[in-house]
């Protein structure tokens, strides 16, 4: 194996986003709901190592869920919060 092929990458994907005040996170238990900011149709971010590299929709099949890449990302458009 190649050093390349030996880097590890963290994949995360970012569904949505949301502003607490701190008191009402700290009261969040078991079971709570925290609002997003995203709708069920709307694109998700894919994140490299906590960089924006893609972007994608959510695909379901039976008990899986998987997410298809449907363009790069636009990183001035993650800073800003944007769903662009």
């Amino acid at each position: 194996m190649s050093q390349i092929e030996s880097v590890q990458v963290e994949i995360s994907v970012l569904l949505g986003r949301s502003t607490l005040p701190m008191h009402q996170l700290l009261r969040m238990g078991r079971g709570a709901v925290i609002p997003l900011d995203a709708h069920e149709s709307d694109e998700v971010w894919i994140l490299a190592n906590n960089h924006p590299v893609a972007r994608g929709e959510i695909q379901i099949s039976e008990d899986k869920i998987a997410i298809s890449v449907t363009r790069a990302a636009d990183v001035y458009d993650f800073i800003a919060g944007g769903s662009g």
